[in-house]
């Protein structure tokens, strides 16, 4: 009975012990886990995945972008969502990747990806990744340090400066639409509305969603010239320049979101 005691007593100061040691183990496993970073193509895989479900945190969270994302609040993101959504739709629901390289810190990872005028056919593109506390992140480090510095205004500044690009555009798009009116109806410009009726300008342009900003046509009296402008529909939001648009060419000022004012002649 003393022997049977002994035996039992030493078999339950063992259990605890292994449980113990088994448990230690797990922990370390799942730590180790944790850490072990994605490969350059999961991450380039989970990114497009997460942008086509419109999960844009958990996209951004895996890229240089992070920092731009974490510091926006609920109405700076519900003012992004359109350029959020309009990025989610060019994506496709599934991305096919050719390879990796990787050097140190840096990789690319190849997608193909199908060509702008021709969706039957694929071209390869390089996206470009680094190795961020042990992570694999999309992008890379002079960027990084611009999203850094921007942090959450981020998004907002560079929308501004794609709508800055695009107000020029259609400037010129209005211009020619012009020229087209005056050819065919005797030598007179048209009003926006009018250049919309027929077809020579897109409808967007009377509404502010596509380009976050206000466009108009000013027509002289026996509507021999026209002068155009345009404004921010958010200044500092949509963007921060005014436009201004006559025979001479396309001038532009930060005058408060107000329209710009006409050179004295």
């Amino acid at each position: 009975m003393f022997h049977s005691g002994l035996v039992t007593r030493k078999c339950s100061s063992r259990v605890p012990a292994l449980l113990l040691l088994l448990t230690l183990s797990a922990v370390s496993f799942h730590a180790a886990a944790q850490q072990a970073p994605r490969s350059p193509s999961d991450t380039v895989r989970e990114f497009y995945k997460a942008m086509h479900e419109k999960r844009f945190v958990d996209a951004f969270g895996m890229s240089i972008y992070k920092p731009a994302i974490e510091g926006l609040k609920p109405q700076e993101f519900a003012d992004l969502r359109t350029d959020f959504d309009r990025m989610a739709e060019a994506i496709p629901e599934k991305v096919e990747i050719s390879g990796e390289e990787i050097s140190g810190n840096d990789a690319a990872v190849f997608v193909k990806v199908p060509k702008e005028n021709d969706s039957s056919q694929a071209e390869t593109e390089a996206i470009s990744l680094i190795l961020d506390n042990g992570q694999w992140i999309i992008g890379d480090k002079e960027n990084q340090e611009i999203v850094k510095k921007a942090g959450n205004r981020f998004f907002f500044k560079a929308r501004i400066d794609v709508h800055h690009g695009e107000v020029k555009a259609v400037l010129t798009r209005i211009s020619l639409a012009q020229l087209a009116y005056y050819q065919q109806h005797n030598g007179v410009f048209a009003s926006m509305p009018t250049l919309v009726t027929v077809g020579l300008l897109p409808k967007d342009l009377e509404g502010t969603e596509s380009t976050g900003y206000r466009f108009h046509i000013d027509l002289a009296k026996d509507a021999k010239t026209f002068t155009a402008g345009a404004e921010p529909a958010q200044y500092g939001r949509t963007g921060v320049l005014s436009f201004f648009m006559d025979q001479s060419g396309v001038r532009s000022g930060d005058v408060g979101g107000k329209p710009l004012n006409p050179p004295p002649e």
